[in-house]
């Protein structure tokens, strides 16, 4: 568990970075909300509801990158998704459509590193012990995050997708994300960007 010196320090590092971050690339997600616009022709930003900190839902903001399919019941998209459009795939493997998330860590939705915020039904579902990481801000980024860096390859190898992210991914990434958190320093969160930058 993070000390209140700790979790200042993360926030004032957040913000710092988050800004810098805006400044220089405001210009490449105003670029691909015009693509993304063009190719869906719908408004190309993506909003939906995901779990944050301490359970609470929050709107996290990305380039859309699909199209809209109705009466759809997965929640899981592997990298064969047939709603995925061209643009769309460039900025998945690009992470162009997650530059949107900066203005959710700088008004205190987000961090740049920590657990993926999920769409509800999963981490708002945690008991005991695994509930402790939502006392973490999700992030952009992490150990997790980078560990499943093929996420969706992975899920489209597999028989059934939702139950092989439910019953293994999912679990796996609960306990990747509690040792991140009881091992916390600002060293370990600027080493998680580099090697997400550095792909």
């Amino acid at each position: 568990m993070l000390t209140q010196i700790q979790q200042k320090q993360k926030r004032i590092f957040d913000i710092i970075l988050s800004i810098a971050g805006i400044l220089l690339t405001w210009w490449i997600v105003l670029l691909a909300w015009i693509a993304a616009s063009f190719e869906t022709r719908s408004n190309g930003l993506f909003v939906q509801t995901r779990i944050g900190r301490h359970a609470k839902p929050f709107a996290i903001f990305k380039i859309k990158t699909m199209y809209h399919v109705q009466h759809t019941d997965t929640h899981v998209t592997t990298s064969k998704d047939t709603r995925i459009t061209k643009s769309g795939a460039f900025f998945r493997k690009m992470k162009i459509d997650e530059l949107p998330q900066l203005w959710n860590v700088l008004i205190g939705d987000m961090s740049f590193v920590g657990p993926r915020p999920d769409v509800p039904g999963f981490a708002d579902k945690l008991e005991g012990e695994e509930r402790k990481i939502l006392e973490l801000r999700p992030g952009i980024t992490g150990p997790a995050s980078l560990k499943y860096r093929s996420e969706e390859t992975i899920l489209s190898q597999a028989k059934d997708p939702e139950r092989y992210n439910r019953e293994i991914i999912w679990p796996d990434k609960v306990k990747i994300n509690r040792v991140y958190m009881e091992h916390w320093s600002l060293s370990r969160d600027i080493m998680y960007i580099i090697k997400t930058i550095i792909g």
